[in-house]
């Protein structure tokens, strides 16, 4: 995924640091560990891999958050830099505004962004206290995305994903998708401690990656305010290193990294093959051909 790089991102949804054990700064190293999502509402979904980092995990019942520095000043061509994560998110944070903005207008949807914070090691949230290693995840009370940036080396060095610069911004747009199921009402569906292939809770997460792959297919349309899109393409190999990083994270080859053997029973957000199918779905049918919740199978 390439930004246009004169792109001033208009955008004050990305913050970064506020409140993290290294005075708010974002490292280049840390323990955090390998999970892609963690809804939390009244009920906390996630792959639980935290015995290979340090760090407590997330303590739902907490309602303080920690407010970080405001990005601002980002262009593509920053964002373009593999090393620049932070512009990234900014830009790709833009470029999602614009996406469902647009999409929610069209079905007569109120829609406000979330908001999206970048830490280091531990933050504040509206759903409690957590540290790197829950991996990024959305909290429904302040609508927030939260996401250690060290968790894309993360999945590079620790998980064996290629990378790339889509790979990290489908991290972001599947949040983003967990959003926009909250705004409409479909995160209500989940039902606590329902787990398995057929799941709510996978029919959750496999919904958020279809809106991720629905994303990657209108991020270079035009805009209705006549402006040039921030991003300009997807090439087939940046789209390759997104499907990579949904077999990256996915349940049974989570379960496989962990040591134990496969028991989809215990799955929470889906199969590689399940993850990349409804990613591809998303892409070539678009946000119509999300509907996971009446799909016969996913």
């Amino acid at each position: 995924m390439t930004f246009r790089g004169d792109a001033n991102f208009d955008t004050s949804a990305v913050s970064q640091g506020g409140g993290g054990i290294g005075g708010g700064t974002l490292a280049v190293g840390g323990g955090g560990l390998i999970t892609v999502i963690l809804v939390i509402v009244s009920m906390v979904f996630g792959v639980d891999l935290t015995g290979l980092a340090p760090g407590e995990p997330i303590q739902p019942q907490s309602q303080s958050q920690s407010q970080g520095e405001e990005v601002t000043g980002c262009t593509g061509e920053e964002a373009n830099d593999p090393a620049n994560v932070v512009c990234r998110m900014e830009g790709g944070a833009d470029s999602m505004s614009s996406f469902w903005t647009q999409t929610m207008q069209a079905n007569d949807l109120q829609y406000a962004d979330p908001s999206v914070q970048l830490f280091d090691r531990q933050v504040q949230t509206g759903c409690g206290s957590a540290t790197s290693a829950v991996g990024p995840f959305y909290c429904p009370p302040d609508q927030r995305i939260y996401i250690d940036t060290t968790f894309f080396q993360q999945m590079r060095e620790q998980l064996g994903a290629q990378g790339g610069n889509l790979a990290e911004l489908y991290v972001l747009a599947h949040e983003w998708g967990h959003h926009i199921q909250h705004v409409t009402g479909q995160l209500d569906r989940v039902q606590q401690g329902d787990t398995g292939p057929q799941s709510s809770a996978v029919r959750s997460e496999l919904q958020a990656d279809c809106y991720a792959g629905a994303w990657i297919a209108g991020a270079s349309g035009a805009r209705d305010d006549g402006a040039a899109p921030v991003i300009e393409s997807v090439s087939e190999q940046q789209l390759l290193q997104a499907l990579d990083a949904a077999r990256t994270i996915g349940d049974d080859r989570l379960q496989q990294q962990s040591g134990g053997g496969v028991n989809p029973e215990g799955w929470t957000h889906g199969s590689s093959e399940q993850r990349q199918s409804w990613l591809m779905t998303g892409y070539e049918q678009g946000v119509g051909g999300c509907d996971t919740w009446n799909a016969p199978q996913v």
